[in-house]
């Protein structure tokens, strides 16, 4: 099996995981993309102990798929992993050994994510809710073992370029 990168992509709701992620997909050769969201989507929404267990063995299985696939080169995984512990049981439960690993976190400013978050708000995308629970996990961002790239005042397009030109 040839070396694969795995993208670990991490930020706060509304920072731009998703649409660097879909950008990375295809700008990268072979890649693939998962949402952790697609792997715990229900309603209600429910978090416990057997909730978050489930969904971490959800996201390493899917990651472990796509990491045996030979068609897949690029393998590109998002969500909030807010805690170090969510990135470091996402990394215990894949079979990393054969990849390369490229743990980022996507940050910004309050300001910049109070705006995004606004218009997805004003076109119905999501409650109002996430300002203060997004906003509120900004600084953990930062204590986590994560390359850092800033996305106030960048096109989604600029940050990719950032993260496969190894910037980061």
């Amino acid at each position: 099996m040839s070396k694969k990168t795995v993208y670990l992509i991490s930020g706060t709701m509304g920072v731009g995981k998703t649409a660097v992620c879909q950008e990375l997909k295809r700008r990268l050769s072979n890649a693939v993309f998962l949402d952790g969201d697609w792997c715990w989507d229900a309603d209600p929404f429910q978090v416990t102990q057997e909730t978050k267990t489930m969904v971490l063995q959800n996201i390493c299985f899917m990651l472990n798929q796509f990491i045996r696939c030979s068609a897949y080169e690029n393998v590109i995984f998002c969500w909030v992993m807010h805690e170090q512990s969510i990135i470091d049981a996402i990394l215990n439960g894949i079979e990393a050994e054969c990849c390369e690993i490229k743990n980022i976190s996507l940050v910004c400013n309050e300001e910049t994510l109070r705006a995004r978050l606004q218009k997805d708000i004003d076109r119905g995308n999501r409650a109002p809710d996430i300002l203060g629970r997004s906003i509120a996990r900004i600084p953990l961002y930062q204590k986590l073992n994560t390359a850092k790239v800033v996305t106030d005042e960048k096109s989604v397009s600029g940050i990719a370029d950032e993260i496969t030109r190894g910037e980061v």
